[in-house]
């Protein structure tokens, strides 16, 4: 497989406070990577520096180096709107766009682009919807208002508005916590099948989720990478004591 991303000591500060220490990780195309670990222990610090959201967060800031196809995206002369292009988010909780239509939700980041061809836009609109798992059910309310969608389905659209300008990776955080059993096995049925077409890194509280649907997984504990592997080793012979130890449960 085809190496995406590699993380290279990379450090994360807020102020002074050192909130990941020294990762070390390699991401391969076409994968599904979940990050777990109990709260506070910087996973989702960590998935939010591969997008630069810290570069909206007062006070933070990342050292190391992150590299995307090999082009380092925390260099001085790379632009960090085209890192959000290249690398989308979803986020714990649904955030349809309130004021927009469903269509307009998915075509929001290609209009703000300056695409305008309606013709051209709606069919990124239904090739996004229909790689969402969202299409035949929004197909006739594409002008609806998206906050009428029930929380399973706003989630799944916001996932169909950052597919629309077709990510190399789609970073989720917690992306079913928020959702009902039924909504949560759509959504992982659907991790199955996007990573055909881009490469997912998901963090996530449930063991049971990483472990259905997810390459490789990743143990954060304390700020620091405890381990990493493939997932079906670090469900059933974790090589660190304290993965052992959280993945059974004893601690978390």
């Amino acid at each position: 497989m085809t190496q995406l991303l590699t993380a290279s000591n990379v450090d994360i500060y807020y102020g002074s406070k050192q909130a990941v220490k020294q990762v070390n990780l390699k991401v391969e195309k076409g994968t599904v990577n979940a990050l777990i670990g109990p709260s506070g222990c910087g996973k989702t610090t960590f998935l939010r520096a591969i997008n630069r959201m810290h570069d909206l967060t007062p006070g933070a800031r990342v050292e190391g180096q992150i590299l995307l196809d090999g082009q380092d995206i925390y260099s001085s002369d790379i632009d960090p709107v085209e890192v959000r292009r290249r690398v989308g988010m979803v986020f714990q909780k649904p955030n349809p766009f309130p004021t927009m239509s469903v269509f307009d939700n998915v075509v929001s980041g290609l209009k703000l682009a300056g695409m305008r061809d309606h013709k051209a836009l709606m069919e990124i609109a239904e090739r996004s919807l229909r790689g969402g798992a969202l299409w035949d059910e929004v197909k006739d309310r594409l002008k609806s208002p998206a906050t009428g969608l029930s929380g399973g389905q706003q989630q799944r659209l916001c996932i169909a508005r950052a597919l629309a300008v077709e990510p190399e990776i789609l970073l989720m955080d917690e992306p079913t916590s928020a959702l009902d059993p039924a909504s949560t096995a759509r959504i992982e049925d659907l991790m199955t099948e996007l990573k055909k077409v881009t490469t997912i890194i998901i963090v996530t509280h449930n063991m049971h989720q990483a472990a259905r649907v997810s390459d490789t997984t990743s143990f954060f504990l304390n700020g620091d990478l405890v381990e990493h592997g493939q997932t079906d080793q670090i469900f059933t012979s974790p090589r660190d004591e304290r993965t052992e130890a959280y993945v059974t449960g004893r601690f978390g």
